[in-house]
């Protein structure tokens, strides 16, 4: 039997998570700290991997309902048959489905070099081969990492890419006249050309003889091995980054791309927003992810799933950008003494994520009412959430995920000496100027 259950606007989840061979091992990964912290009868496998928790309406793995400590349904079903909690901006969104999804990621090895379509571009990819692209919707997504954190994001500025050429197992790769020309290039101020002379190399690289791959790799880790033995600095070849990528996959030609991409390291509470057509590959850490509510995923390297290395190499932004500039800017509001709030807001309207920090013991959050519906994580801290649909309090603890309705208020008492809430949500300049308070 299903459960409407009306008229709660506040609602505990119950989120699934993936043991993906690319994920962390035992309790070394965020994701099983937090689901063992949320559920101390889970027994944690020192040996399994932990990948990611997913937290919506996704179907490969959706959140389920309790109402009063009981499970009921999944969160989709229930929004189904209340359309209201929406939010007036979502009600289109009449199938059950959140734009957004919130995941946490704890990897270990190198996810796949990547990109995510545009709209326009799903739509087509979508149309000729839903095996593969499975929706046509656009999948723009943001990292806020959770730990030290490290991504291949954008292309890195031409001149850099230019000194890279230096290296002879990349050159050779990339072919002698395409290196010419973007070192060539890369003294003008010409963009269109930056990104012609980029895309030729590229592409050149990415569609190279296997075997010739391999060969250049072998000749990389040599060139690397012996200057070291001689004592010279091999800091320029990146080779803490080449070594691990070619243990997770050996004779790949994803390998070379680090010469091409940004290296981004983040700390914990920085993060990355990935637009369409933007190249990327999270290399290691824990992240919190927010993205469209999408599957749309265009694979060029770094992986054992269908690579569609064409469309990748005719659909990629080739502009160049520092590592710095991949980063996204937050927007850190001091609420009271003690308790702020940072709001994570790219420039599409699908999802924007607001961090609510409470660092003094005893005190009482509100987060207030908006006209979205959100999904929020409590990352650190003890505490219950009650509001005026709640017949009781739902008691809080780290790992701890709730969803509240649109144009609801609740309040958060901390019963601990910290508190840190991640609060998703449909992202405008309306419902996402002022996620919580404090009196």
């Amino acid at each position: 039997m299903m459960y409407q259950g009306g008229s709660l606007k506040v609602l505990k989840l119950e989120c699934s998570f993936q043991n993906n061979a690319w994920g962390k091992l035992g309790s070394e990964s965020m994701v099983v700290r937090l689901v063992k912290s949320a559920d101390d009868s889970f027994n944690i496998d020192e040996n399994e991997h932990y990948a990611e928790l997913w937290m919506g309406t996704h179907p490969t793995c959706p959140s389920v309902c309790y109402y009063n400590g009981e499970r009921k349904e999944s969160l989709e079903h229930w929004l189904r048959l209340n359309p209201s909690a929406f939010g007036s901006e979502m009600d289109q969104h009449s199938d059950g489905q959140l734009p957004f999804l919130m995941k946490v990621l704890s990897i270990r090895n190198t996810l796949a070099i990547q990109i995510h379509p545009d709209k326009v571009s799903a739509q087509k990819l979508h149309q000729e081969r839903p095996d593969i692209y499975k929706d046509p919707n656009h999948k723009p997504e943001m990292a806020i990492a959770l730990t030290p954190f490290k991504a291949m994001c954008g292309f890195r500025p031409i001149k850099e890419v230019a000194k890279f050429t230096k290296i002879k197992p990349f050159r050779r790769l990339i072919g002698s006249n395409n290196a010419m020309k973007l070192s060539k290039v890369s003294q003008t101020d010409d963009h269109v050309l930056h990104n012609q002379a980029m895309k030729d190399c590229f592409t050149a690289l990415m569609n190279q003889d296997k075997h010739l791959v391999q060969n250049q790799i072998g000749i990389l880790l040599k060139t690397i091995q012996d200057k070291e033995l001689s004592g010279q600095n091999v800091q320029y070849y990146i080779p803490d980054i080449i070594n691990k990528i070619n243990t997770e996959y050996p004779g790949d030609v994803g390998i070379f791309a680090i010469y091409f991409l940004n290296i981004v390291d983040l700390q914990p509470g920085e993060a990355i927003f990935i637009d369409a057509n933007i190249p990327h590959a999270y290399i290691y850490g824990d992240c919190l992810e927010c993205m469209a509510c999408s599957h749309n995923v265009i694979r060029a390297g770094l992986t054992f799933k269908y690579r569609d290395v064409n469309t990748f190499c005719n659909t990629v932004n080739y502009t160049g950008r520092s590592a710095e500039d991949m980063k996204l800017q937050s927007n850190q509001i001091q609420l009271e003494i003690g308790i702020s709030e940072t709001k994570f807001q790219p420039h599409v309207p699908d999802f924007a994520v607001s961090v609510i920090k409470i660092l003094s013991g005893n005190k009482t959050v509100h987060l207030t009412a908006i006209d979205s519906a959100s999904i929020c994580l409590v990352y650190t801290g003890e505490g219950q959430a009650s509001s005026s649909s709640l017949t009781e309090p739902i008691k809080l603890k780290t790992g701890i995920v709730f969803f509240i309705a649109a144009c609801h208020t609740v309040s958060v008492d901390v019963q601990s000496n910290d508190m840190t809430i991640f609060r998703a949500c449909y992202n405008t300049s309306e419902t996402f100027s002022k996620v919580a308070s404090a009196f």
